[in-house]
């Protein structure tokens, strides 16, 4: 991820910022977000009663494909130069569009729509977060991300 002197952050705000790189989702990755969560719903991890849903298949957790988010929006974002940390701040708005099959292929698409010194040194940056789904018109969510960076 770039970085850049904080009086440039600006000039990305309402540019897409790029893509990451294609990430499958299987069934072990949903089997294991339903460990870790207890979300054991059939849709997820039982692949017989799946098939006979609509979707024909299992289909990951959304907050599994919304927990993705950090991982692979890091080579992405721009961030200012003499960072220190960044921490999730949060989301201002999600909605899922359609879920992601097992053994679909995503990538993360990261527009920058908001730059805001929250105090000195402390810069709130909001993303765009649309997850792309390999092969699909629409993509399983978009998502509003905000990363609060200590410079």
């Amino acid at each position: 991820m770039p970085h850049v002197p904080v009086t440039e952050l600006s000039q990305y705000v309402g540019k897409e910022l790029g893509h990451s790189a294609w990430l499958k989702i299987d069934q072990q990755r949903i089997n294991l977000f339903a460990e870790a969560t207890g979300d054991f719903q059939f849709i997820h991890v039982d692949p017989e009663k799946a098939a006979k849903t609509p979707f024909g298949s299992t289909i990951a957790h959304g907050f599994l494909t919304l927990s993705l988010i950090p991982k692979l929006i890091e080579d992405i974002l721009v961030l200012p130069e003499g960072l220190k940390m960044v921490v999730n701040y949060g989301l201002d708005s999600v909605r899922f569009i359609q879920p992601v099959k097992v053994d679909s292929q995503v990538r993360l698409k990261v527009d920058l729509a908001e730059v805001t010194e929250k105090r000195p040194g402390q810069w709130l940056l909001k993303a765009i977060a649309t997850l792309e789904i390999d092969g699909e018109e629409k993509p399983a969510y978009i998502a509003e991300s905000l990363s609060l960076c200590f410079v």
